[in-house]
């Protein structure tokens, strides 16, 4: 399906290390526009420093990203920032702000360093904010939200940014299962419309249900990636989770449930 496309990001050869350990060795990794990429994995198996990785916080032990051609780690932040999105899988609050001011931190690569926000600025952070279920609260304090109120509105300050890539650590973190499944809709909609999307996740079903590809990673340097339907399967998934998984069927689809607690 992408043969003649151009992709939006690339990895190539990319190692992640950390305290001596490899957790991903050589992953390369094309990303095109309209499609939603799941990484999967246990906890501790490199999803988060990965995409840390692929953001150009931290420095890979090997090998080269880049963004619309741009090498991640030497383009001057401001710039990706325009292009690339990372939304963490926690945030803290320091000082007090409302929940607009939060959202519209999303415009700042869009506006220059001695501007104000426009009204079209404000009007895509309103957009944004109701987008999760929030523009009742944009006048309220951020300290005041709940833990799942606060991750819906990290959500609406990455689509306030409106990128071309959005890498998402654990977007469904905090919240109940309708805002999950809220969530991953928005950013299948944002895929469906032009946007290239690599999200972590802990539920193999959302992948099931929302991504097109999904990247496995074991945490011993090993990984694997396919279409959902390749590379989803109880076996692959018993391993990658050391834990039994039996697929069930639903509505036409297969879903998995860990069926045991055996090590596999």
């Amino acid at each position: 399906m992408h043969e003649d496309a151009t992709a939006t990001f690339s990895c190539k050869d990319l190692t992640v290390d950390v305290a001596g350990r490899t957790l991903v060795d050589a992953l390369t990794l094309d990303v095109f526009a309209r499609e939603l990429i799941a990484v999967l994995g246990r906890n501790g198996s490199g999803k988060s420093l990965t995409l840390h990785t692929l953001a150009g916080l931290r420095p890979a032990e090997k090998g080269t990203v880049t963004l619309m051609g741009t090498d991640v780690a030497s383009g001057k932040r401001q710039d990706l920032a325009k292009h690339l999105a990372l939304l963490p899988q926690h945030v803290d609050d320091i000082f007090p702000a409302t929940v607009l001011d939060t959202a519209l931190i999303g415009r700042h690569p869009h506006i220059g360093r001695f501007s104000w926000e426009s009204p079209e600025d404000f009007a895509v952070a309103k957009a944004a904010l109701a987008s999760v279920d929030l523009d009742g609260l944009s006048a309220r304090d951020v300290l005041t939200l709940s833990g799942g109120e606060r991750r819906r509105l990290a959500i609406a300050q990455v689509l306030t940014q409106a990128p071309d890539l959005y890498l998402l650590d654990e977007p469904t973190n905090h919240l109940d299962p309708q805002h999950q499944l809220d969530a991953l809709r928005l950013f299948r909609e944002k895929a469906d419309r032009g946007a290239a999307i690599i999200a972590s996740l802990h539920d193999v079903n959302l992948a099931v249900r929302f991504a097109d590809r999904c990247l496995l990673l074991y945490g011993d340097g090993r990984w694997d990636l396919g279409t959902t339907t390749e590379v989803l399967d109880a076996g692959r998934l018993s391993r990658l989770y050391a834990t039994p998984m039996e697929a069930v069927s639903w509505r036409n689809r297969k879903l998995f449930v860990a069926s045991g607690d055996v090590a596999v």
